[in-house]
């Protein structure tokens, strides 16, 4: 998650109040999304944004998963998302969020 991102989360996350965000991902891969969840639950791993050392334990999905993708109007997840869908490892994606999410995540 680049600099910018983490300052808008940050910023959110003391505006709002971490129990009120949810972070919604949209990496091709697993690692990827994987890295950029660990980074608004349990802080910046590279030690070099915003979030460094602020463990915000915020809820964090993929678009991909049920809980997300049940959540949007068909039409659109169909048009926006699916083909995607198609390429992506959907289940080491799924995997990893919840990994992280249950390791980090502060909010049920």
């Amino acid at each position: 998650m680049d600099l910018e991102n983490q300052k808008r989360v940050k910023e959110a996350a003391d505006k709002h109040g971490a129990e009120n965000l949810v972070v919604l991902l949209g990496a091709a891969e697993a690692e990827a999304a994987g890295l950029a969840a660990e980074t608004v639950t349990a802080g910046d791993p590279t030690f070099a944004g915003p979030l460094a050392g602020v463990e915000l334990g915020l809820r964090v999905y993929h678009v991909v998963e049920n809980e997300m993708k049940e959540s949007f109007d068909e039409s659109v997840y169909e048009d926006q998302i699916s083909m995607m869908e198609m390429v992506l490892e959907v289940d080491e994606i799924v995997e990893e969020m919840e990994s992280i999410r249950g390791e980090f995540c502060k909010f049920a």
